[in-house]
């Protein structure tokens, strides 16, 4: 039996003396609503139904860290240490607790979920996890309460929580709160309500229904009232309208817009960057890695700073055929070659039927089984890789899968591979990435360079350009960037965080009052 210490008794003792003089109706009620998680899932679905894209993230971080935790505590640590549960048969509240099986008492499992929760949100949003915090203490609390835990059955419940959902950026790095760092530009016009903005929404990108039950063209023109939208639906040439919009743009003197996935937005980059225009990029695709990285998370953050003409220059990467090739191609995020754009080719063919998710894990066990490494010249050298990742700037962290980036105009590539030559290639990858290693992995190098040049490629014809599978004839490529060479609107940085958190709430505020009235 683990030991006990005379602390342990004597808090335990003050908290039971305390019952006697009074009980609180509350903390029995909360114990038994974090039964089995039921509280914390609860929490994490009003998170992820009234909060955006960061409350989502947070709750499926306090969610995944809470199984770790639970599963670690009830499945390792209570079958290690055997720890009789408190003896309160005199105090009535306790037989209204529900009859459970006996199990140890070391650690307080309720106390490890609770704690998981809140830290898992809070590595995620420090103002979502400071919302959770509170609850997550007073569950604690109500273990020692309800008499079932001693205080260091508790104590150790939280430690083991807090270090689970630690645990969890060893394998999912967190994004940071903050956006990447770029260069002021202040020549971007301010449109107040939208004036001079034309705005491109895909509807194949995403969800066509946003929150509230409008599209998001419905949204955009509830927040932009002034600007031009145009939607492209399944049926439509998505190229043939975008060229139109920049047109209607440059008529206008103002700024081009996009609403769309990292796909829609590379197509629109490169036309605004052609044409002089400002890009204002409203995120509505899947991942939408490029709208997080420049810090527009959400439509009103894209408003707001296209109403106020805050905007950056960051820089735009290219790959120029040197032989063999027509026209040059632009990524904003990244680039690669290998089994990558196969498994984009295999996922989108069956997505119709089997929903993205289902076809990108399919797609995934087929190109691991059946593909063969290329081999093709890096920068005069003779190299056999599985896969060839370039990204525009530097992305984190260093020694994992790419995430995100922290700076949008270093003038850098971040070319990241898996050599071929090595045995067992692909097993000895996918046991880093699953052992959190790939930093030390001898199968992943990564570098930092200006220019690329790549030849070889008569084989490797098909290469993927921020998650965009391209043809092209090309045998050679150089893969360099255009410093600068891309503004885009986001809110400027204020001096005071509330200040930017009151800014954002009048948009929604805005928005809500207008769905009230519909």
């Amino acid at each position: 039996m683990g030991p006990i210490s005379d602390i342990d008794r004597q808090l335990f003792a003050r908290v039971a003396a305390s019952r006697l003089r009074g009980a609180h109706p509350l903390l029995p009620r909360l114990s038994r609503a974090a039964d089995h998680g039921k509280l914390w899932f609860g929490t994490a679905a009003v998170l992820a139904t009234v909060g955006g894209r960061t409350a989502r993230r947070s709750a499926l971080r306090g969610i995944g860290s809470l199984a770790a935790a639970s599963m670690a505590s009830n499945l390792v640590v209570k079958w290690t240490v055997e720890r009789r549960r408190p003896v309160m048969d005199a105090v009535p509240l306790v037989r209204r607790l529900r009859r459970q099986p006996w199990t140890s008492s070391f650690p307080s499992g309720h106390s490890a979920s609770a704690a998981a929760f809140a830290t898992g949100v809070a590595i995620e949003s420090s103002r979502y996890g400071t919302l959770v915090a509170p609850l997550a203490a007073a569950v604690a609390a109500s273990r020692v309460y309800v008499g079932v835990h001693y205080p260091s059955d508790v104590a150790a419940g939280v430690a083991l929580g807090v270090g689970a959902a630690a645990l969890t950026c060893r394998w999912w790095p967190p994004r940071p709160e903050t956006p990447a760092q770029a260069r002021p530009r202040v020549s971007a016009p301010a449109m107040p309500k939208g004036e001079g903005l034309v705005v491109l929404v895909n509807h194949s990108a995403g969800n066509a229904a946003g929150a509230g039950g409008f599209t998001d063209a419905e949204q955009l023109e509830v927040l932009l009232p002034a600007a031009e939208i145009m939607e492209c639906g399944p049926d439509d040439d998505f190229m043939t309208l975008l060229g139109h919009a920049a047109r209607r743009a440059s008529e206008r003197a103002g700024a081009l817009g996009i609403c769309g996935g990292d796909g829609s937005v590379n197509a629109a980059a490169a036309l605004a960057a052609e044409r002089g225009l400002p890009l204002a990029v409203f995120p509505g695709g899947t991942l939408d890695h490029f709208a997080l990285d420049i810090g527009v998370p959400n439509f009103e953050d894209t408003a707001h700073a296209v109403t106020e003409g805050d905007a950056v220059a960051v820089d735009l990467a290219r790959a120029t055929p040197i032989a063999g090739g027509k026209g040059t191609s632009h990524f904003v995020n990244t680039f690669s070659l290998g089994f990558y754009p196969e498994l984009v080719r295999i996922r989108e063919s069956l997505q119709g039927r089997l929903g993205k998710w289902p076809a990108a894990a399919v797609a995934l066990g087929r190109v691991l089984r059946t593909a063969t490494p290329m081999e093709i010249e890096v920068n005069g050298h003779q190299r056999r890789l599985w896969v060839l990742f370039v990204g525009n700037g530097g992305y984190s962290p260093e020694g994992f899968a790419p995430a995100y980036r922290q700076q949008l105009d270093d003038g850098l590539l971040d070319v990241r591979a898996i050599d071929g030559d090595q045995p067992l290639a692909r097993t000895r990858l996918l046991f880093s990435a699953l052992t959190g290693t790939l930093g030390r992995s001898r199968v992943y190098t990564t570098r930092r360079m200006r220019q690329l040049r790549l030849s070889g490629l008569h084989a490797r014809d098909t290469r993927a350009y921020d998650g965009e599978v391209a043809a092209e004839p090309a045998d050679a490529l150089l893969i360099d960037k255009q410093p600068g060479a891309l503004t885009v609107y986001r809110p400027a940085q204020p001096q005071n965080e509330l200040l930017q958190r009151a800014r954002t709430a009048a948009a929604k505020a805005k928005w809500w009052r207008a769905v009230l009235r519909k």
